[in-house]
């Protein structure tokens, strides 16, 4: 564990926590390889939820094996493993105390119809999450969707709940449903906005994905480019991201998306860092390629935030 003055600092944002709470964000600032630094990399395996198992698995059937996924996190040194409740059991007894975990508590699938309404079943618990030693408890809002109100009045009483035992609070916060457009999803006025929703409803870190210098809501684009709001860069958008999220003062990473190219993924995670982004929670471009690959390509990543490639 390496506790260090600018985990300090971080632990300091959170003003109304207990000791429980900030021990479990220590937990996760301070393992692996970017202990201590403030910045982190996260395996999220919640995909066979969402897109089923063969369109998740199939192009590395090891992933098929929830214990390929405690291995692959544990082996490329990153902070935490986050996923639902029937892979963390298949594994919890294994890899306890191995590397820090985050229930998911929410999840949806790819057979509903979501449309303008887009949801997501409360699969797990806080109860579960103290069962199997997690450090956090993890929920998906989409704001924009016509039901997002439902979802914000879930996650807060499952964040009082959670902060209540000491648990820390992850929230995935996309947008998406109501009158959004796709383009508007990853827009960057709609992305630093559900940023700051994310922070307004307690989360401790806080899950976007990466900014569009698209801008979709009219009112907002007027003050964008009335007050010359840098987001030209990648860079530029991730740091306007985090000042949203009280200016810092929230932990912020950002979604690996869809798979694609190696290089791709190394351009995201220097913006980040560029930007001072805490991070990436990065699922189906690792855990989708061979291991060795996977390994390589977070070593890679790990080493950007280490400012040493």
């Amino acid at each position: 564990m390496q506790f260090t003055p600018r985990v300090k600092e971080i632990l300091s944002y959170y003003e109304s926590d207990t000791p429980g709470t900030k021990a479990n964000l220590a937990r996760i600032l301070t393992h692996g390889r970017l202990g201590g630094t403030g910045k982190m990399v996260i395996l999220p395996v919640d995909q066979g939820f969402e897109h089923g198992p063969a369109r998740s698995f199939a192009p590395n059937p090891g992933g098929y094996d929830p214990h390929y996924h405690y291995q692959l996190a544990i082996d490329a040194g990153l902070n935490a493993f986050a996923a639902p409740l029937g892979l963390l059991e298949a594994g919890a007894a294994t890899f306890a105390g191995q590397v820090p975990t985050i229930l998911k508590l929410n999840s949806a699938n790819s057979l509903s119809r979501i449309k303008d309404a887009p949801d997501q079943a409360v699969t797990g618990s806080v109860d579960d999450a103290l069962r199997l030693g997690c450090a956090a408890i993890g929920f998906t809002i989409y704001p924009g969707s016509d039901v997002m109100y439902d979802q914000m009045e879930e996650i807060r009483d499952l964040a009082e709940e959670a902060k209540q035992v000491g648990l820390a609070v992850v929230v995935w916060s996309y947008p998406r449903g109501g009158t959004l457009s796709k383009d508007g999803e990853t827009a960057i006025d709609i992305v630093a906005y559900a940023a700051h929703m994310a922070a307004l409803l307690g989360a401790h870190i806080i899950k976007v994905k990466l900014p569009s210098a698209h801008l979709e809501n009219g009112d907002a684009k007027k003050v964008y480019e009335a007050r010359e709001v840098a987001i030209a860069s990648q860079a530029e958008r991730v740091r306007h991201v985090m000042q949203s999220a009280f200016n810092g003062r929230r932990l912020v990473v950002f979604s690996g998306g869809a798979a694609k190219g190696a290089d791709s993924v190394y351009d995201d995670a220097t913006a980040i860092r560029d930007g001072g982004g805490n991070g990436s929670i990065i699922g189906r471009n690792s855990f989708q390629r061979p291991r060795d690959e996977a390994l390589a390509l977070l070593d890679r990543i790990i080493r950007i935030y280490l400012n040493e490639a």
